[in-house]
């Protein structure tokens, strides 16, 4: 079953009461979340309930090792996260044959965060989990947890391989929310190519926290990163200081300004969460590390600093404020993004609408090849075994076993290698040999970053944030895997760009789109960064753009694109636009606005444009999934083509500068420098794109 209803709703509710039943006759719950702190709050909630029988322990990475043989031996309620399934407990399930025998109840909390590539990946481990509970003999009843989605059976169908039960009727009881939308002023700045630059999102979001502390209203500003929760409660707490000193309010009242993130000790967030319940501290500047599960009642306000990419996070995060059943105000302030620019200006788009399907591939080959590769090392794989695993498990075993990775033999397929199959898979990242993050000065290892990222996250000169400390990256060693750092405090951040050519694999589906054709299919992608951009962290102004000298990397993945015929083209010339500038510049629009339509975020995608492709000999559009194999995005938004690029147009049409800026068609990853682009021609070409299919 999956319970899809709005926060505070009762969702945790639901699963406790089966899961203490369950353990009170002697079975075994799992618990699954995405993160350790919402593992460690609901622990805190269970032993509240005071139950004798009732053995909860947490089981993360965290977990000293002398505990761990307690929590084996007798806990009868686990709690952990896909990581610790993915690398403990399923490899060495023989250790915990008293618990698989008796579990009954697998709960999958915060389940809508399992989505992309890593919601693939967890969808084979929960299908490895369930071959595992078969082989001593038990089959547990899976319980899914989610904020409000679309489809929510469908999705927990594909997360599972389970037949699903629904329940998203919500009759909880609930205040009134007055809902916002502010859009930051174009300020006197100018960026690449002269273009308006827009007033920060996190500049604004810091003085409406001020005014909101002000007037004694319980606030919360989330935001995108560790480093944009301490800038905003910086300058919130200056700002606040200057206006208590104008309106005659204590002096201390600044110090009820905070940031609140991940990287906190454990006791610093929990006395934080307490000071913000006692009405102590009046305004908390977050990560989204608040948006998961994590109570906090009697909030009176909620900002976002931009969209936080999906509706399903924009109500998360909204439903922080109100929780006690008063009435309660959200506000969402747009970043400079062609994205946030559609929706403040088209309400519609959030308000009424449901919520985003959830995405995610499973029968993507180069997911499934390493959980059939660990599946096999945990049991022998047979043929009865290859349903729990998609009608693709066939030929991708095929493949592994011509790799070498698998031998076949006539009772089944087994893995020889003395390698833990488990490190195939790299649940969390795109692949490759992870990248160590070192500081110089002291050879402290901070973190690691997969090969792909390391490209564009830690290449020299990067601003590289972890745990809230900021590092500059001296120099990135691909050769070694090693990026060695320095602490900074730079006043600028840093955006990667890179040039990209596309050769097309094989159209998969088709359809016409006005005069053009619009495509899904597999596409060899080559992507080199060359330079990156320096921003001012408080006005966003472009100080700089450097080179590098990194090399190509290659991926095959999935594609949507549109193509236009020669006729469409010169009737398009003969309006004296720059058609080079109008693809490209559709291209930029385009990508920022499929987040929209599928779970992803603009990051996770890429793009090329050319007036002449070399496989469609024609003006072709590409939209593509950043990631080996594709995650389902491309394909979502072929299958949304007419909503997506209409909302493209729109969000071109909406933005008041004259030939383009990054609130609609520049991007911050062009490696070709944002150059030519063509807003007008941009509109055009959606235009035609756009108008009614002709009749044969």
């Amino acid at each position: 079953m999956i319970i899809s209803t709005g926060t505070a709703s009762g969702k945790s509710l639901s699963y406790q009461v089966p899961a203490l039943a369950s353990v009170l006759d002697g079975g075994t719950v799992l618990y699954l979340t995405p993160t350790k702190a919402l593992a460690a709050d609901q622990l805190r909630a269970l032993q509240a309930l005071g139950v004798p029988e009732l053995r909860a322990a947490t089981f993360d990475g965290d977990t000293p090792f002398e505990e761990r043989d307690w929590i084996r031996q007798h806990a009868n309620y686990i709690l952990t996260n896909p990581d610790m399934l993915h690398r403990t407990l399923l490899p060495r399930h023989s250790r915990w044959l008293s618990f698989w025998r008796r579990l009954r109840l697998v709960v999958v909390d915060e389940c809508h965060g399992y989505r992309g590539v890593f919601g693939s990946h967890v969808a084979q481990i929960l299908r490895r989990l369930r071959r595992v509970c078969a082989r001593y003999g038990s089959r547990p009843v899976f319980l899914l947890s989610s904020a409000t989605a679309s489809e929510p059976g469908a999705f927990a169908r594909r997360l599972t391989g389970l037949q699903m039960a629904e329940v998203t009727s919500d009759a909880s009881p609930r205040g009134a929310t007055t809902f916002a939308l502010w859009e930051p002023p174009l300020t006197d700045l100018r960026g690449e190519r002269g273009a308006p630059v827009r007033r920060p999102a996190t500049a604004e979001a810091a003085d409406l926290l001020a005014d909101l502390a002000l007037s004694r209203t319980r606030t919360l500003a989330f935001v995108r990163s560790r480093r944009a929760a301490e800038s905003v409660a910086l300058s919130a707490r200056a700002r606040l200081s200057d206006l208590a000193a104008d309106a005659g309010a204590p002096a201390n009242l600044p110090d009820a300004i905070a940031a609140y993130r991940a990287g906190y000790l454990p006791e610093e967030r929990r006395e934080l969460e307490k000071s913000l319940r006692s009405g102590e501290i009046l305004g908390l500047a977050t990560t989204n590390a608040l948006e998961l599960g994590v109570d906090v009642s009697g909030l009176d306000a909620v900002l976002i600093a931009g969209w936080p990419g999906t509706r399903a996070s924009l109500w998360q995060q909204a439903g922080r404020a109100g929780r006690a059943g008063q009435n309660a105000l959200a506000v969402l302030i747009a970043r400079d993004d062609p994205l946030d620019t559609y929706l403040v200006h088209h309400p519609e788009a959030l308000f009424g609408r449901p919520v985003e399907a959830i995405v995610l591939d499973p029968d993507n080959p180069y997911v499934l090849g390493p959980h059939l590769c660990a599946a096999a090392a945990e049991i022998p794989l047979v043929e009865e075994d290859l349903e729990i695993f998609g009608p693709s498990a066939k030929d991708v075993l095929t493949g592994l076993v011509g790799e070498g990775r698998l031998r076949q033999r006539p009772t089944g397929w087994f893995w020889t290698s003395r390698d833990r199959a488990t490190d195939l898979a790299d649940i969390r990242g795109s692949g490759g040999s992870p990248v160590q993050v070192i500081e110089m000065s002291t050879g402290r290892l901070l973190g690691t970053v997969d090969e792909p990222s390391a490209h564009t996250t830690v290449h020299t000169g990067a601003v590289y944030v972890h745990q809230g400390e900021t590092f500059l990256v001296d120099e990135l060693d691909l050769d070694t895997g090693v990026a060695l750092v320095e602490a900074g405090t730079p006043d600028y951040t840093t955006f990667a760009r890179d040039v990209t050519e596309i050769s097309v694999l094989e159209s998969l589906r088709s359809r016409p789109l006005g005069p053009g054709e619009l495509h899904f299919g597999s596409v060899e992608v080559t992507r080199q960064v060359v330079s990156y951009l320096k921003r001012r962290l408080q006005s966003g102004e472009l100080l700089g753009d450097e080179e590098l000298d990194l090399p190509p990397r290659t991926l095959r993945t999935r594609a949507v694109w549109w193509t236009l015929p020669a006729s469409a083209v010169a009737s398009l010339a003969e309006t004296g636009l720059d058609l080079g500038g109008a693809a490209h510049a559709a291209e930029h629009a385009s990508i920022g606005l499929l987040p929209l339509f599928a779970t992803c975020d603009r990051w996770d995608i890429g793009g090329v444009s050319t007036e002449l492709h070399a496989d469609t000999g024609l003006l072709t559009v590409f939209v593509y999934d950043g990631h080996e194999g594709g995650a389902g995005f491309a394909e979502r938004g072929y299958a949304r083509a007419v909503d997506w690029l209409t909302a493209t147009r729109e969000a071109i049409d909406s933005c008041e500068c004259d030939r383009g800026c990054p609130s609609c068609i520049q991007s911050p990853k062009c490696g070709n420098g944002n150059e030519p682009l063509d807003k007008t021609g941009a509109l055009h070409i959606l235009a035609t794109l756009l108008s009614p299919t002709p009749k044969e």
